[in-house]
């Protein structure tokens, strides 16, 4: 039954989150979709509130009020620590709830900081589960270990570092050198001020000032649609279900029930539905998958539910490593060893419809990992290239 899952609240310290990941993993602005997806595999996320002063995250709050997150304003204070007033009503709110919400089974709680670890165990006290979530190279080392759970940013599917932040941590060098910079940036917009005002005073500024402004409205409406209209388009629904079925894996403590899958599935896409892909029921999408060799389905303790699971044996899995093999074994030469930046681009030239998805892998790497760990391919860190240099087993 549904009352089964965990209900989650959600908090999210989103200034920690945020420039953790610029800084650590060049992404910006910051993606809250592979922390949804990894929180809807747990349980139904019944709150959600991020908490920032959001006039430095202009882009970021659109992003996060389409993804349903109540944004909490601690706006900045001259003289006062800005820090400080978000953690403070951040604790505050998540204690309050954790009393007069009792139904709420686990929070998430977003943040590397390790101010955070006295709320941690408050709430294990009063008998809550606790999610913790951060970028590796931010989150204090006090923090992990205090939770139940904790989901590193980086590791999260979805999530890929930027070239650049991948090289200069391979090298040991912060990446935060080179970005506190560019936060200014995009503030800084008085440049073209002094020219509008010379213009004004020519007479000239009227007539061409709206002429220039009226087309860029139009475009950024324009946009907008075209993103919500192909969010939620998935033309093949089998990466979907073989990813949700991966990760359930990866965190149920039994077997993974029809049931359940679908209800994961509805989390991460309240829009889905089977009969969009043509298929009658869910369970007929299963038979599905099942008759393509991509899952199995086994009596479950009630009828008409069965248990799902990766499919056994040979299967379309092992082709794909073959293939990885076969790109790798044409990429090799005395000396020169292929780098996993770029591979998967090589690996579609031969096979166009390729992905590590389809396979219950949630990134390329986890692919290449697995290659590794069956001993079919070597893989080893470079640090002058800032990554990992493949090979075949001598």
């Amino acid at each position: 039954m549904i009352n089964d899952d965990e209900r989650i609240a959600l908090f999210l310290d989103y200034e920690n989150l945020a420039i953790g990941a610029r800084d650590g993993l060049g992404v910006s602005p910051f993606d809250f979709g592979p922390v949804a997806d990894a929180l809807a595999e747990r349980g139904r996320v019944v709150a959600r509130r991020a908490y920032a002063d959001w006039s430095y995250f202009d882009e970021d709050r659109r992003l996060l009020a389409r993804a349903q997150v109540e944004l909490i304003e601690i706006p900045q204070r001259i003289g006062g620590s800005r820090k400080n007033a978000a953690d403070i009503k951040m604790a505050v709110d998540a204690i309050e709830m954790a009393y007069e919400r009792g139904f709420i089974t686990t929070f998430a709680i977003g943040t590397g900081d390790s101010d955070f670890t006295p709320l941690v165990h408050k709430l294990r006290e009063l008998d809550k589960r606790v999610i913790g979530i951060g970028v590796q190279s931010s989150t204090s080392a006090l923090l992990p270990p205090a939770c139940d759970e904790f989901l590193f940013y980086d590791r999260l599917p979805g999530v890929e570092a930027s070239p650049t932040a991948r090289h200069a941590r391979g090298r040991g060098r912060p990446a935060a050198a080179s970005t506190p910079k560019p936060t200014t940036a995009p503030v800084v917009t008085t440049p073209p001020a002094p020219a509008a005002e010379t213009r004004a005073a020519e007479g000239r500024a009227p007539t061409p000032a709206p002429v220039q402004i009226a087309p860029e409205e139009p475009a950024l409406e324009e946009t907008a649609p075209e993103e919500t209209a192909t969010s939620g388009a998935d033309s093949d629904v089998g990466p979907l279900v073989v990813r949700t079925l991966a990760g359930l894996q990866r965190h149920a403590d039994g077997p993974v029930l029809a049931s359940r899958l679908k209800r994961a599935i509805l989390r991460k896409d309240p829009t889905f539905d089977e009969a969009d892909h043509g298929f009658r029921g869910f369970r007929e999408l299963l038979r599905h998958l099942e008759s393509e060799h991509v899952i199995d389905l086994r009596a479950g303790a009630a009828q008409g539910d069965p248990e799902v699971t990766f499919a056994q044996g040979e299967s379309a899995e092992d082709a794909a490593f073959r293939l990885l093999v076969d790109v790798v074994g044409q990429l090799q030469s005395p000396g020169v060893r292929p780098q996993l930046s770029g591979l998967k681009d090589k690996i579609r030239k031969r096979e166009p419809g390729f992905s590590e998805k389809r396979y219950g892998f949630n990134t390329f790497l986890s692919f290449a990992k697995a290659a590794r760990a069956r001993t079919l391919i070597t893989m080893d860190w470079d640090e002058d290239t800032g990554d990992y240099l493949l090979g075949l087993p001598a």
